[in-house]
């Protein structure tokens, strides 16, 4: 079904109708050899590209925050803004039309005291979106056919892009057209189609040149994309880590109807050092008289069943022997270049192209080179025409600050349009329903076709190519860049570049496949609590089965593909599952459940802080640490917990684990953790200044597990900031909980109290905040912040402002949970002391990790590198 599709598909430059990645004229001035000064192309005074100066510029003056200051993304009013300004850009060719457009967060937290306080006593600033009005939401990317642009204008006015993007969702239906819109656009269509686009939409296209917004997309995405560049050897992708600081100079070669060899030395700065007009479109149009074939990928199709040892696929034969990638490994050692970045029309993502193009590089160079690939390929222009507006923050945004999503409708890389886009939630579960309705099985996240016509599942089956190549089912899909500019790396990172956050090897496709299965039987029970956590009703069961078939599609999709969403850890699969969830609006599928297990261990908190208090220090940190391994069993992500809730009470069972605390543990370093608390003989160590305790879940884990050991931090003159997630994910507890449950807890002890109120947790009953903080506070203080993302697991490299900024002061960090110490951060090292407390809870992982068993505890402690 032809049609836009939402969150990017991946596209390259158009081969039928001239190329899109440079349109006629271009191609008549740039298709001679030569380097001279006529090919140079710069900008000045760091700006990555030319700033049109037909472009209305952001009047600021004036500028505020509407509503509630402590809002995540508040809407900024510009008063005396006068003209309308457009964030969408577009890249219109020949055959395809590539949209690159920006939206704000529609989330909007509600007033939190305990962020207010945090922000006051670390001194949060509220970052820099008056600078930049559009820091803080999302980059969408959508592509419809050149011939159906009518579509495309339907979908820029539906949405109102070219109106306004600072809050689009305040704009009418209705709203009067302004004359001086102006959108950005590159491609030979943003010449012949201006005058539809003033006609229809009343905006100017304000035309960008098509080489400057190539390498503009390039360099953007290779500073900004963690794993935006990968290498395909055999039918085997493995993404490639850029380092900003060493990214240039590299080579670029676009192939598209020609073929062009850009030598890229900085932002703005480049030379076209090489090319030939002999490339795409003289492929296409030879195969067109000799096959036929109708469309250029039905012809690739035909070259990867076929024996290139009689006919070169990248016209060997007609180039006199030579081909792409020598020409290009040849200009690259010319220049001293030791990145191939090999993008255009031509590859559009084909597994045999580019399996075909990296062989040749590497027989050339003799294993020297390499050649490598870009995920976001397609959308280079767009995004380049994107990044030529006047202020729109991109220039600064840091690879920490980009999270990539994948909702359903993220389409594949290439040239074909898959299906239509997924609009609202109610379209998404009507289009799932249908495939049910025929009896079909869904194998991948995007439709291609309408349900029951061609291919399995109305998703196109990918033909085979021997065992490894495979063509579709090959290509990568695009999703949605968020844009979060309170995100930082934590400073506690002994060696951030060297960090690695997943310990699970899932490039092994045996470990792989181990894990989907997991998440796959744990589906049902997920399903369950979800759909009762919103009440059960008929319209609840319909989205918990929609969840269920599209996070299916997830994992059918990554079984088919594994690089399909980018470089794949544990922690990424546990996020996607989150992310579906949030999709269809369950927010916190283990809600009443996690309520029913705080009280329940809060009603006996009283009586093990009375056995706490009887024992010496020795025997209190022993039993701490015993308690937090026992209480860590409570975990609703564990297929043999879950089986474990069947056979008593919450209580039954802490008590129970408590008993079986025995050691020597399987890791057990608790005889060196204690030497630093307690200190051996008579020296006595200092307390830590200030310790992070990242905290797992909710009930007897935080209530009778955490809490108590941060008790003993408190009594010892060190500061205790509780780390939880900021959105909920199984029955983990989140930033927001932690306050009551503090609070409830306080009230069975003076230490916790004082500590919580000298923390701000306890702030109703404060007079003024600001006026505890200058006091001399009779307690060191009891905090809470949130670690700024909504899985089971952590990325180190992205956290939130307020968690860096408590970091820096800390010198102990506790990560507890088989997420947050195993799964990710069991071999991280950190400037500070560490203490890293979990109990396995799955039998694979604790052969896999620590040659034990299931139920067997780690206590891993590590001090200051």
């Amino acid at each position: 079904m032809a049609g836009p599709v939402e969150a990017p598909a991946i596209e390259i430059n158009n081969i039928e109708g001239g190329s899109e990645g440079q349109t006629g004229k271009l191609n008549e001035e740039r298709e001679t050899e030569g380097t001279g000064e006529e090919n140079m192309h710069s900008v000045s005074s760091g700006n990555s590209i030319h700033r049109s100066s037909s472009r209305p510029q952001l009047d600021l003056s004036g500028a505020a925050i509407q509503g509630n200051f402590e809002e995540r993304d508040p809407t900024i009013l510009l008063p005396n803004q006068s003209d309308d300004i457009s964030h969408l850009a577009l890249d219109i060719g020949g055959s395809l039309i590539k949209l690159v457009y920006f939206s704000r967060h529609e989330d909007k937290p509600v007033e939190d005291k305990r962020k207010r306080t945090v922000k006051q006593r670390f001194s949060i600033a509220n970052g820099n979106r008056i600078s930049y009005p559009i820091l803080g939401g999302r980059l969408h990317f959508v592509k419809f056919e050149t011939s159906k642009i009518n579509e495309c204008l339907e979908f820029i006015r539906s949405k109102q892009l070219h109106c306004g993007g600072l809050n689009p969702r305040r704009w009418p239906s209705d709203v009067p057209q302004n004359e001086n819109v102006v959108v950005k656009a590159t491609g030979g269509g943003a010449y012949k189609f201006a005058d539809l686009f003033k006609e229809r939409l009343g905006v100017s296209l304000d035309k960008e040149d098509e080489m400057d917004c190539l390498v503009a997309g390039a360099n953007f995405l290779l500073k900004a994309i963690r794993h935006e560049a990968f290498t395909h050897m055999e039918g085997q992708k493995e993404f490639v880590q850029i380092d900003q600081n060493d990214l240039f100079p590299y080579l670029l070669v676009n192939i598209g109807s020609g073929v062009s060899m850009i030598k890229v030395d900085g932002d703005g700065r480049f030379q076209r050092v090489s090319g030939t007009n002999v490339g795409g479109g003289t492929y296409w149009g030879l195969g067109k008289l000799l096959t036929k074939c109708k469309s250029f990928d039905e012809l690739l199709e035909l070259s990867q069943r076929g024996n290139n040892r009689t006919i070169d696929m990248l016209v060997g034969d007609i180039y006199g022997g030579m081909d792409y990638s020598k020409i290009s490994y040849l200009n690259a050692l010319r220049f001293g270049l030791k990145k191939i970045f090999f993008g255009g029309f031509f590859i559009r993502g084909h597994a045999y192209t580019m399996d075909t193009i990296s062989f040749a590089v590497h027989f050339w160079s003799k294993g020297e080179a390499k050649a490598m690939f870009l995920r976001h390929e397609g959308f280079l222009g767009a995004l380049g025409a994107f990044m030529s507006y006047e202020k729109h923050g991109l220039d600064d945004l840091m690879v920490h600050q980009l999270v990539e999503r994948f909702p359903m409708g993220a389409p594949y890389v290439g040239g074909k349009i898959h299906g239509p886009p997924m609009g609202d939630l109610n379209e998404k579960i009507s289009w799932m329903e249908k495939f049910v309705q025929k009896g079909i099985q869904i194998t991948a996240p995007v439709p291609m076709t309408s349900p029951g016509t061609t291919g399995l599942g109305g998703f196109e089956v990918p033909s085979s190519r021997g065992d490894t190549l495979r063509s579709d089912a090959s290509n990568l899909n695009v999703g949605v860049l968020h844009l979060v500019p309170t995100l930082e790396v934590f400073p506690l990172l002994a060696d951030p570049k060297m960090y690695e956050p997943n310990t699970i090897d899932l490039s092994d496709h045996g470990e792989l496949e181990y894990w989907l299965t997991v998440l796959s039987e744990h589906l049902p029970d997920l399903v369950d609590k979800a759909v009762a956590s919103e009440g059960g009703a008929d319209d609840t069961k319909r989205r918990g089965d929609a969840f269920a078939r599209a996070f299916s599609a997830h994992l059918a999709r990554l079984m088919e593909e594994p690089a399909a969403y980018g470089k794949l850890g544990l922690a990424n699969l546990l996020e996607l599952r989150e992310e579906c969830l949030r999709e269809f609006q369950f927010t916190d599928a283990y809600r009443s459940i996690k309520q029913r297990e705080n009280e329940a261990s809060l009603a006996v908190l009283p009586d093990l802080l009375i056995e706490l208090d009887s024992m010496d220090e020795e025997a209190r940190l022993l039993t701490l640490i015993e308690g937090v391994l026992a209480a860590n069993i409570f975990d609703w992500g564990s297929r043999a917990c879950v089986d474990l809730y069947h056979k008593g009470t919450i209580i039954e069972i802490y008590r129970m684990s408590r008993k079986k605390m025995q050691r020597p543990w399987r890791v057990d370093d608790f005889d060196t953790f204690k030497d630093r608390m307690l200190g051996s003989g008579d020296k006595k160590p200092l307390p830590h200044k200030r310790a992070l305790l990242f905290v797992d879940n909710s009930g007897a884990d935080i209530v009778l597990g955490m809490l108590p050991l941060a008790r003993e931090l408190l009594r010892r003159g060190t500061e205790v900031v509780l780390v939880a997630n900021s959105l909920p994910a199984l029955n983990d507890v989140t930033a927001v909980e932690l306050p009551d449950i503090v609070a409830e807890a306080a009230k069975h002890c003076d230490i916790l109290r004082r500590a919580a109120e000298a923390g701000g947790l306890l702030v109703d009953a404060m007079i003024n905040i600001q006026d505890v903080f200058k006091e001399v506070s009779p307690s060191v203080p009891l905090m809470v912040v949130e670690n700024g993302c909504g899985s089971p697991c952590i990325d180190l490299r992205q956290v939130s402002s307020e968690l860096a900024a408590a970091a820096k002061e800390a010198d102990l960090i506790i990560l507890e949970g088989m997420g947050r110490a195993l799964h990710t951060n069991f071999n991280a090292r950190f400037k500070c002391d560490a203490l890293k407390l979990a109990m396995v809870k799955n039998q694979r992982l604790a052969e896999k990790l620590i040659q034990g068993n299931i139920y067997d505890c780690v206590c891993r402690y590590e001090s200051a590198s």
